[in-house]
């Protein structure tokens, strides 16, 4: 490919994305009654958001249900072609319906127009036409209408496309803070994801419990502690007293600090090498708070206490990385 081409694409690329920029430019005036007038519907909805809309408007739409309703307003879409022929069914009288249609002629919403006013349902429209038919017959319209479409033959649906799915972000967007959702309901909507697991996963849910957790009495020689870090494999073992309560931890930092020492693990005292004032958790902490005060702290592994302060359980970094915490 020879420069010139290559200048050529790039040309092409940025006058696409000029465009685009310039057709998002224009909805700032459009954040108008109407748009509150909308929201004012969508926020009374004690249903869903019924999002319709065909070809090119209908994927369009299909994210902007899917965005609303992972931000506290529940929605689907619907396939307008699908409605007529038995999935109208869907839609109840408690709903909104939100129409996507550039022209706002479009024949498979307007076969079913009569029927959504049939149910007396709230009709918010977003068109590039102000105009139309669906635009008139809506209780609130959104103007998404764009100078013109970022393919050269102006043809292809680009800029109008992405003005409504723009547009729809802005509804969303005021809805939820509205609404006051916050982080953790998306995390509840979302519990596959990292921030579902960042802010739904508790220490209980990944920690070691049991005859899993490495400890040791404080008689314990250094030797002693190696064999229960080799077994238990979390790179630390607690130290408890005659009552069974932790006096410290001893961890693969502090083995190395006694090797460089040459002292003999097989008669050394535990209790000279260990960690006295050991950091420690509790269950019912978020696994991203054990991930935030084991940062500060820079320590790889904790202790968990209940609240009579005894040993319940113990993590390190390596079951914060397999829960996908960090």
């Amino acid at each position: 490919m020879t420069n010139t081409q290559s200048q050529q694409l790039q040309s092409l690329g940025l006058a696409v994305i000029n465009t685009e920029l310039e057709a998002i430019s224009a909805l700032r005036d459009r954040i108008d009654d109407n748009f509150i007038s909308a929201c004012q519907y969508l926020l009374k909805c004690e249903g869903r958001i019924v999002v319709i809309g065909m070809g090119k408007s209908g994927h369009i739409g299909g994210k902007i249900a899917a965005t609303l309703a992972s931000t506290g307003s529940p929605a689907f879409f619907v396939h307008p072609g699908e409605a007529s022929h038995g999935d109208l069914g869907m839609i109840t009288d408690k709903d909104v319906v939100l129409a996507l249609s550039n022209s706002g002629e479009t024949s498979e919403i307007l076969t079913i127009l009569p029927l959504i006013k049939r149910l007396g349902v709230p009709l918010i429209t977003m068109t590039g036409k102000t105009q139309s038919t669906l635009a008139n017959s809506a209780d609130a319209h959104l103007d998404v209408s764009v100078d013109k479409e970022a393919c050269p033959l102006g043809l292809a649906p680009t800029s109008s496309t992405t003005a409504t799915l723009v547009m729809g972000d802005a509804l969303a967007i005021a809805l939820l803070e509205a609404r006051g959702f916050t982080a953790e309901d998306f995390a509840l909507s979302h519990p596959g994801g990292n921030l579902g697991r960042r802010l739904l996963l508790h220490v209980s849910d990944i920690m070691h419990t049991g005859d899993t957790i490495p400890l040791v009495d404080q008689n314990a020689l250094i030797s002693d502690a190696l064999i229960e870090m080799t077994e238990k494999g979390l790179g630390m073992t607690a130290v408890m007293d005659e009552h069974n309560k932790i006096i410290g931890i001893f961890t693969d930092g502090d083995l190395r600090r006694v090797l460089a020492q040459t002292v003999d693990v097989h008669t050394a005292q535990l209790t000279d090498f260990i960690t006295k004032d050991c950091k420690t958790g509790q269950a019912d902490m978020l696994a991203a708070e054990a991930l935030e005060l084991m940062q500060r702290h820079k320590i790889n592994a904790l202790l968990i206490l209940n609240n009579e302060q005894q040993l319940v359980g113990a993590l390190n970094m390596h079951d914060l990385l397999r829960a996908g915490v960090v």
